[in-house]
């Protein structure tokens, strides 16, 4: 991670396909395109490449998510279980349609605690959505199962784990839907874009016609759809999409590459007394995009991150200062800042951000660093980095 590291001949000439034509929408103007479908083309790659039956590739991963809580009916005052450690888009997903989002504690796995998801659970909750934050899942077995006897939807949020697996199947494809970024520092990247996964019919069609005003895509006459629905503007372009077509033929060679160097870098860092490393749930596979680990208490974890960066040792994260990812960062948020007037809905519900007890999630966080992984390392780069890393952390965990 990321895809944009290993750009080449093969992006070039699918989008030099659609620049040919001149037809960059992904819709309509049939007669001038080539036989150029770039957008349906990464649909029905991606979707058998995720063991799913429907792809829906949209803009971006937040307009996935929003897509895909609309597509299961997820609408004003419906609330949604998420993570304290995520991106944004999770909760800026959620409040586009007016649902509110009920932040909960994450466990050793970085992701969402089912007890903590258990305990919040409400006579509005609609949608329980997992994060797999830094390449690994949550406890899926057990949020399946608390779904299911709570009648609630699972959204797999898999955006910064394309290629991890569990129990055999690829992540995002085990909940009712999955959504993916596509974005310039993904695994894969369309330099922006998004997908929806799922085998529901029912929020395949939906997620279709949400993202394009509602059309319904009947026929090839654009001007005689109908709109059985409301929706929004959330297509990709046929560039974007192009790009996608290319990257995803390289998807098996990024991830035996994040593989070894996260492999190398991890038996190294095994043999510091004090470091420990993320759990991940029985029956997963991660997609090897991060490598992420724990010092024993929050003062080493700064002392660790800082060392690390001093000593030319890049692409190391402390999540737990973080302005993006971490609810501490989420000022506006708590404060609900926000251009325009909230709907009551979010007003009368939303959590008191400033109030909540997540001392839980700030014992994992606030003891964590995660390294990228990169793709463009070589072995010896990697091998040399991999030294930096246990001879910084040794001199924090030895003083």
């Amino acid at each position: 991670m990321p895809g944009f590291e290993i750009f080449g001949e093969e992006e070039r000439k699918q989008v030099n396909d659609v620049l040919e034509t001149g037809v960059l929408m992904r819709y309509g103007f049939d007669g001038m395109r080539n036989n150029h479908w770039k957008a349906k083309e990464f649909e029905t790659q991606f979707a058998a490449r995720m063991e799913s039956k429907y792809c829906q590739l949209v803009s971006s991963g937040t307009s996935a998510l929003t897509i895909a809580l609309a597509s299961a009916g997820i609408g004003a005052g419906d609330e949604v279980i998420m993570p304290t450690f995520t991106f944004v888009a999770s909760f800026e997903s959620i409040m586009m349609i007016g649902a509110v989002p009920v932040l909960v504690d994450v466990d050793d796995t970085l992701t969402l605690s089912p007890s903590a998801v258990e305990s919040a659970i409400t006579p509005k909750t609609r949608c329980v959505m997992p994060v797999h934050m830094c390449g690994s899942m949550a406890d899926l077995n057990a949020l399946k199962t608390i779904c299911e006897r709570h009648n609630l939807i699972l959204l797999e949020d898999a955006c910064q784990a394309l290629g991890g697996t569990y129990n055999g199947k690829p992540l995002g494809s085990i909940g009712d839907l999955g959504c993916f970024s596509f974005d310039y520092v993904k695994t894969i990247t369309c330099g922006e874009g998004g997908g929806v996964i799922t085998n529901n019919s029912d929020y395949a069609i939906n997620a279709d016609q949400y993202q394009d005003h509602g059309h319904d895509h009947h026929g090839n006459d654009r001007g005689a759809e109908t709109h059985p629905t409301l929706g929004y503007n959330f297509r990709i372009s046929e560039l974007n999409a192009a790009v996608g077509v290319a990257q995803l033929q390289k998807l098996d060679a990024i991830l035996e590459i994040q593989k070894r160097n996260y492999t190398i870098m991890r038996t190294a860092l095994e043999q510091v007394e004090g470091i420990t490393f993320r759990r991940v749930p029985e029956g997963g596979v991660e997609s090897y995009s991060f490598l992420n680990f724990f010092l024993p208490s929050e003062s080493l974890a700064k002392k660790g991150h800082k060392a690390l960066s001093e000593n030319g040792v890049d692409a190391c994260f402390y999540w737990y200062d973080n302005n993006w990812h971490y609810i501490h960062g989420w000022e506006h948020l708590r404060n609900l800042t926000s251009l325009g007037k909230m709907p009551q809905e979010i007003k009368n519900q939303l959590q008191d951000l400033n109030q909540m007890d997540f001392s839980k999630s700030d014992a994992w966080i606030s003891r964590t660093i995660s390294s990228l992984i990169k793709i463009a390392w070589t072995e010896e780069e990697v091998k040399e980095r991999a030294q930096k890393m246990v001879a910084s952390l040794q001199k924090i965990l030895t003083a």
